[in-house]
């Protein structure tokens, strides 16, 4: 119990790191109550309409998973353009996750595309952050605003902009990548490692 919360510790405490290094001025709004952020604004109807997208007719009483945080991260998958959608389920244990690796071609566009669910009330600001290492030296880091999303019992996703594998034969090679998924309030909801091999062809 006390290694859990040791390294929910220092999840949290690499997010402010990363926070810090990619947007220094940024400060997340307070946290407030489903019901509050409802009930507010009632008269501005763009605001009214924005908030029913949010939530799409949820509410707080959506429980998908009563041991697990308010968002739930199920899958990563890779796109890329003509090809079948492969995807690493990471509601596995840590050891099998780790030993999962997508297979690239040089130089391709792809995507990376986040499942998971959201329970109980609104996640503010979501964030996606991955670090990439090759031969244990960092060579790369990606931070992207996922968005605030609310309680829903259908599975919600977050596709990441298109990104260029690396190419040329001395970029050919396994990729280690550590990911973390979080939110304004620096709740880590997932963090995780992966491969990615980088290969001449198909």
């Amino acid at each position: 119990m006390a290694e859990q919360e040791h390294e929910q510790e220092q999840a949290a405490k690499d997010v402010e790191e990363v926070d810090e290094e990619d947007n220094p001025n940024y400060k997340p709004p307070a946290p407030k109550a489903l019901n509050e952020i409802v009930e507010q604004d009632q008269d501005d109807e763009s605001l009214v309409k924005y908030k029913q997208t949010l939530l799409g007719g949820g509410s707080n009483n959506i429980v998908i998973d009563t041991d697990k945080m308010n968002c739930i991260i199920q899958k990563l998958s890779l796109l890329v353009e003509g090809r079948d959608e492969v995807s690493i389920d990471l509601t596995k244990p840590e050891d099998e996750i780790k030993k999962e690796c997508f297979s690239i071609k040089e130089g391709c566009k792809y995507q990376l595309k986040i499942y998971f669910y959201v329970q109980r009330d609104i996640v503010p600001g979501l964030k996606y952050h991955h670090t990439v290492y090759r031969k244990g030296i960092r060579v790369d880091s990606m931070s992207q605003m996922v968005g605030s999303y609310g309680p829903k019992a259908e599975l919600q996703s977050f596709t990441s902009p298109p990104e260029d594998a690396p190419s040329g034969m001395l970029m050919r090679g396994d990729y280690k990548i550590k990911s973390k998924f979080y939110d304004d309030d620096k709740n880590v909801y997932a963090s995780w490692e992966w491969h990615l091999a980088v290969k001449k062809d198909w």
